[in-house]
């Protein structure tokens, strides 16, 4: 678990340095979609951070694309947030690191296309981009 919070945080640090150095004109990228489709992904993502910061894990679980809700080593889904959020809360540089991708989620780019979006974040919410799926009547994270 020690790795994981390393990683997450040399990943933030690498992207703030790298933001420095971006041309004004990425800086200015705008979202795409319906203005009710960004602000859906928009509310998916905070809800998903709002969860981890509340240490939930049925709740970060529940915005989850169902692959990754499924049963694992006959552990759960809640249970294996659980224990990861657990381990992640406690460490205070973690919980100042979720605050801050929090905030940056409002102004972050969402581009929609179809059934498929993405969150223009500098860090991942999960494991690898932030992609959005539109399925059970909701945007889940798929990774």
């Amino acid at each position: 678990m020690r790795r994981v919070m390393s990683v997450r945080r040399a990943a933030l640090l690498l992207a703030s340095s790298a933001s420095l150095l971006a041309p004004a004109s990425s800086l200015a990228a705008h979202s795409v979609g319906s203005p009710a489709q960004i602000a859906w992904v928009r509310r998916a993502a905070t809800n998903f951070v709002n969860d981890e910061l509340a240490g939930n894990g049925a709740g970060a679980c529940g915005i989850l694309n169902a692959p990754l809700r499924a049963t694992r080593a006959g552990r759960t889904c809640e249970q294996r947030w659980d224990a990861r959020l657990k381990g992640m809360l406690r460490n205070p540089g973690e919980r100042r690191l979720l605050e801050s991708e929090r905030r940056r989620i409002a102004g972050a780019t969402v581009e929609v296309r179809g059934n498929v979006a993405s969150l223009g974040l500098s860090t991942p919410l999960f494991n690898g981009p932030n992609h959005f799926l539109f399925t059970e009547n909701c945007w889940m994270l798929e990774g």
